[in-house]
């Protein structure tokens, strides 16, 4: 095949990577909406949730699902066409690990969505909001991979990962002691 095909297949794995994550990232923060919607009154609730399950339905079996599987697809495809590089190549093998994590996270979300379409859905805001970063950590260190094709610093690519997620964390927790401040007032 030439180079002129693998190049289509490498864009349109990008593309449906980029489709896929924008999928992840956007279900959570309908949970998150869901989860708070619960909280609200009964008149307001009974508006909100069927909403925001209608946006999940759509989301989740109209872009997240379609565009997980057609990464993996492009992904494989051009594995198998340079096959004997990438079999020899200690990057490939953690990136594949992560994408692994990834659809492990895919899985979870899964699950939450069942929950959420029955509303019995028990977790709190917070969490969700955590879980979200998944998504985001998992997202730099396939990048990173990809883009330096290297291991050779892994323990400063691990370091980098382990800082980005205490500043996640971090804002995280700022974040949540702002509302629960401005709610107090």
């Amino acid at each position: 095949m030439d180079a002129i095909n693998i190049n289509y297949i490498k864009a349109l794995h990008i593309i449906f990577v980029v489709c896929w994550f924008a999928g992840l990232f956007y279900i959570v923060r309908l949970f998150i909406y869901q989860t708070e919607a619960n909280q609200k009154t009964e008149a307001e609730k009974n508006v909100l949730v069927p909403q925001f399950q209608l946006m999940q339905k759509r989301l989740w079996y109209g872009i997240t699902w379609p565009s997980a599987i057609l990464t993996a697809v492009f992904g494989f495809w051009m594995y198998f066409l340079n096959l004997e590089y990438y079999l020899t190549q200690p990057w490939m093998m953690l990136k594949l690990f992560f994408v692994g994590v990834l659809f492990v996270y895919q899985f979870r979300c899964q699950a939450i969505f069942n929950k959420m379409k029955t509303n019995s859905y028990t977790g709190k805001s917070f969490g969700l909001r955590l879980f979200n970063e998944v998504a985001t950590i998992l997202l730099f260190a396939i990048v990173f991979l990809v883009t330096t094709k290297s291991t050779g610093s892994l323990v400063w690519g691990g370091l980098g990962l382990v800082m980005l997620t205490a500043v996640i964390m971090t804002a995280a927790f700022i974040y949540k002691k702002k509302r629960e401040k401005n709610n107090q007032l």
